[in-house]
């Protein structure tokens, strides 16, 4: 952090170290106990998927709308916490999971849980026009994800694998579910305390209808831009696997019968070792321009994709998640920032990164589905 940052970027910053603490305790550990709970690895995985995708629909049919509600005055912030809220709470409850375990309320906190998630970064992601510069984009938005992961993502692992070692699994598990809401909770405080929503539209009284008459002209305005759809075409195809590798990776490994203690050692590096890498994109975007360094980054995921069809042993597993740790937030910053600087009207942002947001979660519901089918071929 020796870097030069405004307050308004840092408390910015912060919120991925909130918000990615639910990325790598409840998206990737969880599924671990839930598959647990089944005789049957691939129908669970089958019904993980399907909820997963479900959670992404809503969000996804929802971004819009909620997006063009988000630009006018005061409405950002508050539609940001109110899905925090969910979000956070859905994590605090999930505690209770493990010592009377239900998968049917397991799954409905989780979709709970993921649908906070995905709703609240529709506005975060909003927000970043507006707390820095069209020059400092990339930096800003890498150091994002650099600070998720080095902090939100490693220190409630951290936690969680100690307690995995000292008290029996499920208490472990309980209380890193808990953790996960309580983390989540007090480090978005800087953003509700020091993000402000200075760009925004006028509020009316038919605030949804003029919410709804917004989505049509911003889509308008969109598909006019030949160099923003294309960049959003391109993301809806390059994201998806970014996507399913981060929800479907250890459903993926505990079908193929990974130890457990070898797949979360190895997200464990993955979090470590994102970190530089996110900070080394964003500093490379600066001298080889975004595009060039989004490309780096899909061109390793294609590998990554293609070994990921093959794997068949633990270390196969461990060399994926070093790939997977080089360019992971690297990609995920460089297009959030990238199509940052596209957006024409600042007082408008959150209504553009609505429709960003419908292209990225149909991409996850898209991605579930084809690495369904690959696991009912591993079975087969």
């Amino acid at each position: 952090m020796r870097e030069k940052f405004s307050k308004e970027e840092k408390s910015w910053m912060m919120y991925d170290w909130a918000n990615s603490a639910h990325s790598i305790v409840v998206v990737t550990v969880l599924p671990i106990f839930f598959m647990s709970l089944f005789e049957n690895n691939t129908g669970a995985m089958a019904t993980w998927g399907a909820v997963t995708s479900a959670s992404k629909f809503l969000v996804a049919i929802l971004a819009p709308l909620l997006g063009t509600l988000g630009d006018f005055k005061n409405m950002k912030k508050r539609l940001f916490t109110f899905f925090v809220a969910i979000g956070a709470t859905s994590c605090v409850f999930l505690a209770g999971m493990p010592f009377a375990p239900k998968w049917q309320f397991i799954l409905g906190l989780y979709a709970l849980s993921n649908f906070g998630f995905a709703g609240a970064n529709i506005f975060y992601d909003g927000f970043l026009p507006e707390i820095t510069s069209h020059e400092r984009m990339d930096k800003v938005s890498a150091w994002g994800f650099g600070l998720g992961y080095i902090g939100g993502s490693t220190i409630p692992f951290v936690v969680f694998l100690i307690l995995y070692m000292l008290i029996p699994v499920n208490p472990a598990m309980a209380i890193s579910f808990g953790l996960t809401g309580v983390w989540w909770a007090v480090f978005t405080i800087p953003m509700w305390k020091n993000v402000k929503q200075t760009n925004y539209i006028e509020r009316s009284k038919r605030m949804l209808g003029d919410s709804v008459r917004n989505m049509g002209k911003t889509a308008k305005e969109i598909f006019s831009n030949k160099v923003m759809v294309l960049f959003i075409i391109a993301y809806f195809f390059y994201i998806d696997g970014v996507n399913t590798i981060i929800y479907m990776s250890t459903v993926y490994g505990s079908a193929l019968q990974i130890d457990a203690t070898q797949m979360m050692l190895a997200l464990l590096l993955v979090q470590i070792l994102a970190f530089p890498f996110a900070i080394l994109y964003g500093n490379l975007a600066r001298s080889f321009g975004s595009r060039i360094m989004l490309a780096v980054g899909i061109v390793i995921y294609m590998g990554i994709c293609i070994l990921g069809f093959n794997i068949s042993e633990t270390w196969h597993f461990w060399l994926l998640a070093v790939l997977v740790a080089t360019s992971q937030g690297g990609i995920q910053a460089l297009s959030r920032s990238m199509f940052g600087k596209m957006i024409p009207d600042l007082k408008r942002s959150n209504e553009f990164f609505g429709f960003f947001e419908i292209f990225g979660k149909f991409s996850a519901i898209m991605g579930r589905g084809f690495s369904d089918s690959s696991v009912y071929r591993l079975h087969a």
